[in-house]
């Protein structure tokens, strides 16, 4: 346990450093762009490592919940802590995110130091950071393409698409089933099962701004198109087409 500890420190200091440098580098730019390069890069790593260990390396979530930690899945969890230790205190003390994002960290702190802590489970939170953390390079792009001047593109309208997508079909399809397994699981802590449901709930959250996001895109869609569409109908006079 204590060289677990160890390594989460390591971790939390590797990503201070890493915000720390790249705030030095981009001394022109706002505190939330170095914050959000480092979210990026973590998302892209934690991505790679916990697909591999969740799909590749083993066991397989949906039937191995409550299974022992692996060597893999303990330090792809200890790094994944410190970063959100890291991006906790980043948000408490700069107040850039609201209450249902405050929680969903607190209940991933609380959720690894649980499994670290026990020895087991690791298996099915790994795969949940894997569904989660899929999507989360998609949403720093975004930023930075709106940060960037080049959101109004086709570029920012494959970045939506690609993060809904994502979204439903794995955070909360992937993640239902998941959950289920971690819910029936014999071997899953009460305790665990009960802090995975508050998770795919804060996920239903998120889903439901996704929801309003999609709406609001579409009916700006819709009237981009009717308005255009007025504007290229042709103007009748006198019950004949008039020239152009």
């Amino acid at each position: 346990m204590v060289s677990i500890a160890l390594e989460v420190t390591c971790s939390l200091v590797v990503w201070l450093a890493l915000y720390a440098c790249l705030y030095f580098w981009n001394k022109h730019r706002s505190c939330e762009w170095s914050c959000r390069l480092v979210t990026l890069l973590h998302g892209v790593i934690v991505t790679g490592l916990s697909g591999y260990a969740a799909l590749l390396d083993g066991p397989w979530a949906l039937t191995h919940a409550g299974s022992p930690n692996t060597p893999l899945q303990i330090h792809v969890l200890s790094l994944t802590l410190g970063y959100f230790i890291f991006d906790l205190g980043w948000c408490l003390y700069f107040q850039t995110e609201g209450d249902l994002m405050l929680f969903h960290h607190t209940l991933s702190i609380c959720g690894m130091i649980m499994v670290l802590g026990l020895g087991n489970s690791a298996t099915e939170v790994n795969a949940v950071l894997f569904v989660s953390e899929i999507t989360n390079p998609l949403l720093q792009t975004r930023w930075f393409l709106r940060e960037m001047g080049c959101y109004y593109t086709f570029l920012g309208e494959l970045v939506d698409f690609l993060f809904v997508l994502l979204f439903v079909v794995l955070r909360m399809g992937g993640g239902a089933l998941i959950m289920y397994a971690m819910v029936t699981a014999p071997g899953t802590s009460w305790l665990l099962k009960a802090g995975g449901l508050a998770m795919y709930v804060v996920s239903l959250g998120f889903m439901v701004e996704i929801c309003r996001f999609v709406k609001r895109k579409m009916v700006k869609k819709y009237h981009s198109w009717t308005s255009l569409r007025s504007v290229n109908a042709p103007v009748k006079t006198n019950g004949r087409l008039a020239g152009h």
